[in-house]
């Protein structure tokens, strides 16, 4: 399945507490069963009033599906061409 990362502008998003992290996963892993198995969210990461989420996806389609049916707004989808670490230098 095709890899993208998602940016999402979600203000305050790194100050959430923990309670308020587990609805918002909640939420987002119930639109997820909603849609069906063509999409999977794999992780995100939290910085200052955004997300990067990274999602396997059979189209961008799906990633709007989900934000929709999430009230996550998509800022941006960038498809995943390659990943790049370190034992790629071996």
């Amino acid at each position: 399945m095709p890899k993208y990362v998602i940016e999402r502008e979600v203000p305050g998003v790194d100050k959430l507490d923990e309670r308020d992290r587990k609805a918002a996963a909640l939420q987002s892993i119930r639109a997820l069963k909603e849609i069906g198995t063509d999409i999977q969210w794999v992780h995100s990461y939290v910085s200052e009033n955004r997300t990067h989420c990274v999602y396997l996806a059979e189209n961008e389609d799906l990633i709007h599906d989900h934000a929709e049916k999430s009230g996550f707004p998509v800022k941006e989808i960038y498809p995943v061409s390659y990943i790049l670490e370190p034992v790629s230098a071996e």
